[in-house]
């Protein structure tokens, strides 16, 4: 019998077992001595993790990557503000939205069995049929942030107009997002995603709600002159405006109108893009990624189900300066204008490697933007003969999607304009938007100039 050395970085696994039966058959030995018995032995090599390997070279720090290390989006934030790039308040908003994004993912991957797929049988302020998940999802991010006490105005695809919270539970950052976009793709299991985007406290925004005003019956919301100068309706017990499609008799809760002054907490909330302090989404796929930008780059954070933390995972994400893919809804090809048209054209031409650029439309904005960040190309979602300003909101899904491409080094343009300088008259106001690649934006504008 002869020994067998092993190296520094195996080790030799023997068994003396003559019997496959055995509930022993791979037994750690010394490889330097031998195997006493008559029986045969079996020997298998197995190679150490990497980061288990010794070495006798000497180390410096930083210098070997450390693969049991970590970093969660908790832990980030904390760094962020212990830096000075954020404040305490605004941590607790983000982690309460990333809070929310887990909760929805939740409810996304359930959504089957728990019969959270159809219609919820009630159309929102833009005339859109809303998802039963809509509306669960836009309950989820209001009680996440009410809850945070640092939120003070909160605006939602899905409420017909802004959100006071409570004074009790009011904070000073105005948080606009769209729960869920790309809700027609719940049903098949496709990509969905959640948009949101923070803007600072408004000076003149000081609202001391009373609790004088009491009414027995349901009233409406009304607008007056300018289309953005509302009457909110708020709860002093929820915190949440009751929306026109389901209002119903306070019996208890107290209400109050309010007045000229503090109507300008809702105007406050109708600043372009460029005010944002913060902007991000959540994809749902196959990964659940919560991407975010504090004004200084580019992060993403991957949800690892294992201990329900997202981890960083993409760090100062770079868009490509080009690409060669584009998304546009080409069923809408015969209502676009001419000059869109041959833009269209000139992509579908082989360009000098002989290929065409490819055509990819998932349907859902955070989809296309986050392979757009990763891959580069160009995203459009032209105004057309029916949608003459274009189909998608300029608040809650363009200005923040614009904020994270610009901070990743990409553009965004509504075909004339830099998205992130439009300031919208009005909370649900719609746009056209191309974005993307900074070079395949630009070669764009050629062609609408």
């Amino acid at each position: 019998m002869r020994s067998i050395p092993a190296s520094s970085s195996s080790q030799i696994l023997f068994s003396t077992s003559n019997s496959r039966l055995s509930p022993f058959p791979l037994l750690r030995r010394n490889p330097t001595y031998p195997v006493a018995g008559a029986g045969s032995f079996r020997c298998r090599t197995t190679a150490r993790p990497p980061a288990l390997v010794t070495s006798t070279e000497p180390k410096t720090r930083g210098s070997e990557k450390d693969y049991y290390r970590i970093e969660n989006l908790t832990t980030w934030l904390l760094k962020q503000e212990q830096n000075g790039n954020i404040d305490t308040e605004l941590t607790i908003v983000l982690s309460s939205i990333s809070l929310a994004c887990k909760q929805i993912a939740s409810l996304l991957q359930r959504s089957s069995i728990t019969n959270l797929t159809g219609a919820q049988g009630t159309i929102n302020v833009q005339g859109e049929d809303q998802k039963k998940l809509d509306v669960i999802s836009n309950e989820l991010f209001c009680s996440c942030l009410r809850s945070s006490g640092r939120t003070g105005i909160i605006a939602s695809e899905e409420e017909d107009v802004p959100v006071a919270v409570e004074e009790t539970y009011s904070g000073n950052y105005i948080v606009v997002f769209d729960p869920i976009d790309g809700s027609a793709n719940i049903d098949t299991a496709l990509t969905t995603g959640s948009i949101f985007g923070i803007y600072g406290p408004d000076k003149q925004c000081l609202i001391d709600l009373d609790d004088d005003s009491t009414f027995s019956k349901p009233f409406e919301l009304k607008q007056r002159g300018k289309p953005h100068v509302l009457y909110l309706a708020v709860t002093t017990v929820r915190g949440l405006i009751y929306r026109k499609r389901t209002f119903k008799f306070l019996s208890g809760p107290e209400v109050e109108l309010l007045d000229e002054a503090k109507e300008r907490c809702v105007i406050s909330v109708c600043q372009p893009g460029s005010n944002l302090l913060a902007a991000g989404y959540c994809l749902y796929s196959s990964s659940v990624v919560f991407t975010l930008s504090l004004g200084k780059g580019v992060f993403a954070f991957t949800l690892d189900p294992t201990y329900g933390e997202f981890v960083l995972t993409h760090e100062n994400i770079q868009i490509p300066k080009t690409g060669k893919i584009y998304s546009f809804n080409e069923g809408n090809y015969d209502l676009w204008d001419d000059k869109l048209k041959n833009y269209l054209d000139h992509l579908r031409q082989p360009g000098s490697n002989g290929k065409p650029y490819s055509g990819r439309y998932i349907g859902c904005l955070v989809g296309e933007i986050h392979r757009m960040l990763l891959r580069g190309g160009i995203y459009g979602n032209p105004k057309n003969k029916n949608s003459k300003n274009g189909n998608l909101r300029l608040l809650y899904e363009c200005a923040p999607m614009s904020y994270l491409v610009e901070q990743a080094g990409g553009k965004a343009t509504d075909g004339y304009q830099r998205i992130l300088e439009i300031t919208p008259s009005q909370v649900h106001q719609r746009t056209p938007i191309f974005i993307g690649s900074p070079e395949e934006v630009e070669e764009l504008q050629k062609y609408l100039a």
